[in-house]
């Protein structure tokens, strides 16, 4: 079994989330400025929860290797991406404080519960297939946007974000999350039981990140 394989297995979510309108609105600069506000804020409290799921992914290792196998993930989202998103959003004055004050959507944590459950009742193989949409998917639209004819860099007022997760230090990391979930799965049979397990928590993830783009929507409404 394989990462590619855990995509397939539910291609109509997957398409679902890279290609969301969300992700297309930022692309050509049009999403409302009042929805990626609520993302924004709502971004920095799943964050804080996510590294945390790295942090847990360190205690479920078995082996020093698996421990420093979490440990470049950790340190990127405590010292590049959260820094980076604390900065690009006093662009947009909103402070720190504002988002550590924000009350959490019920997307925001129902999906980062989801995470950290999954990863305290399973093993470390559960924790990083419920983490892998964010951690692969992210990517995949930073790759695909940065490819994109209708992507709008000068003037959109999203071109930061759209810059970061197409940087080559971005896709770096998750070339290497990639391969290291799929050296956990290799040895995992295709048409067995457990598959269809994680399967089932990848799906579960991916809509949540389907979800996650949605909150703004609704928010604003």
């Amino acid at each position: 079994m394989n990462t590619q394989q855990l995509i397939q297995a539910c291609q109509q979510e997957w398409n679902a989330y890279v290609e969301h309108n969300f992700v297309h609105q930022l692309a050509d600069g049009t999403l409302q400025h009042e929805v990626f506000l609520h993302y924004l804020k709502q971004d920095f409290l799943f964050l804080k929860q996510y590294t945390r799921a790295y942090a847990l992914a360190i205690y479920k290792a078995k082996n020093l290797a698996q421990m420093r196998n979490a440990l470049p993930s950790l340190h990127n989202l405590l010292d590049s991406e959260i820094a980076h998103h604390v900065t690009f959003c006093e662009k947009w004055g909103i402070s720190e404080q504002e988002m550590e004050d924000e009350t959490e959507d019920f997307g925001t944590v129902a999906y980062t519960r989801y995470v950290l459950d999954t990863g305290n009742a399973g093993d470390l193989i559960d924790l990083y297939v419920a983490l892998a949409p964010c951690a692969i998917g992210y990517g995949v639209i930073g790759e695909n946007l940065a490819q994109r004819e209708t992507t709008k860099l000068e003037g959109n007022p999203y071109q930061t974000w759209l810059e970061m997760y197409s940087s080559e230090e971005f896709q770096e990391g998750v070339v290497k999350c990639v391969e290291n979930l799929d050296q956990l799965i290799a040895n995992i049979p295709e048409d067995s039981e457990r598959a269809k397990e994680l399967i089932e928590v990848f799906k579960t993830a991916t809509r949540m990140e389907i979800a996650f783009w949605e909150q703004g929507y609704n928010a604003v409404k």
